[in-house]
């Protein structure tokens, strides 16, 4: 019989690759990361261009010449810095949720504004909260610049046009309830910069979110800057890559935040929920099951008396009303359940 215990040929085949894989990249993390990157050609004494984002990575120098399995130990190291560098701005991400909700408890909204990846990752942010928190999509909302067609295909000339950046801001009628928060990871994109300025011109709180050391000008300018420091990319200039995870971490965190802050969530639960397909229908049920201890059948009639909305289901049965007092009581507690039952309770 064979023995159990003795790895299968191809395992001891993948488990050397691995070790032979993790030995090549912990001796290129091992190497300094000051001083020159040197190929055959120049040995630069300092980069070319001062942008973090546009610097050469010394760890990925020879990534042309590693083995498939090398390839993917790198990027996933490079990849770990990302959390910690989104974590070393965090009083500047609170700051920024802050200034978020004063503006959506006005009756304001958070816009987006970017350019390639950059504007693609506030669309798609943007674009996941109604469905997600039962928002109006009017609230939250991504500008990108060249439109929706640059959504699909690149059209990388259109964050050199400030004039249509201005425009932009001008087509969304921006006020002084609004939070618009400029997404570039060099620092530099034109369309950005000038639909902030318009923004602040027409009274809006501004926030800049980039990956490179910003300017003193930057940071006055705005009301926060948010510079999540990746370090250089993989592949010199994809900010997709490391710098493209981290702006999206950071767009999550604001507005996931934002949303639990204006009583969107109950517990760790998404209760401000629309019932609008099979899915949200059986997690609506669940949560209603879980938050008030019914069966399914009960869960299934009390959604269904409250239209589909769980919020109220919750208020309706926690303090024995119907769906319209639910409702009204929800309102005047700023959409928070918990608010709502403490003043019931506290009458």
């Amino acid at each position: 019989m064979p023995d159990e215990n003795k790895p299968h040929p191809q395992e001891r085949q993948r488990t050397e690759a691995d070790r032979q894989g993790h030995a090549a990249i912990a001796a290129e993390l091992s190497k300094p990361t000051a001083g020159p990157v040197r190929n055959s050609m120049t040995a630069a004494n300092k980069p070319l261009d001062a942008r973090l984002t546009e610097q050469r990575n010394p760890r990925s120098a020879r990534i042309d010449q590693l083995s498939t399995i090398e390839i993917v130990d790198l990027i996933n190291a490079e990849d770990r810095v990302v959390a910690a560098a989104v974590g070393a701005e965090r009083q500047r991400i609170a700051r920024a949720i802050d200034l978020v909700v004063e503006c959506l408890r006005k009756g304001g909204r958070l816009i987006y504004v970017g350019a390639g990846s950059s504007g693609r990752l506030g669309v798609l942010d943007a674009a996941e909260i109604p469905p997600t928190y039962g928002t109006d999509p009017d609230r939250v909302q991504g500008i990108i610049a060249g439109g929706f067609d640059a959504l699909v295909r690149s059209r990388e000339g259109a964050e050199d046009r400030a004039d249509e950046g201005a425009a932009a801001i001008d087509g969304k009628n921006v006020g002084a309830d609004d939070f618009v928060l400029g997404i570039a990871a060099s620092g530099t994109t034109a369309y950005v910069h000038a639909a902030l300025q318009r923004s602040r011109e027409r009274g809006a709180r501004t926030g800049f979110l980039l990956c490179t050391q910003p300017s003193e000008q930057l940071v006055a300018a705005h009301d926060v800057v948010i510079a999540a420091l990746v370090g250089p990319e993989v592949i010199t200039g994809s900010t997709r890559m490391k710098a493209g995870t981290a702006t999206k971490l950071v767009l999550n965190t604001i507005s996931t935040a934002a949303m639990v802050k204006t009583g969107k969530v109950y517990g760790n639960l998404m209760v401000d929920l629309q019932v609008t397909a099979r899915k949200l229908q059986d997690r609506g049920e669940r949560i209603l099951m879980e938050t008030l201890g019914v069966k399914r059948r009960q869960a299934t009639r009390l959604l269904e008396e409250a239209g589909g909305q769980v919020k109220t289901a919750i208020v309706m049965s926690t303090l024995s009303l119907d769906a319209g007092e639910a409702r009204r009581r929800l309102e005047a507690a700023g959409g928070s359940i918990s608010e709502a039952v403490d003043r019931a309770r506290g009458d």
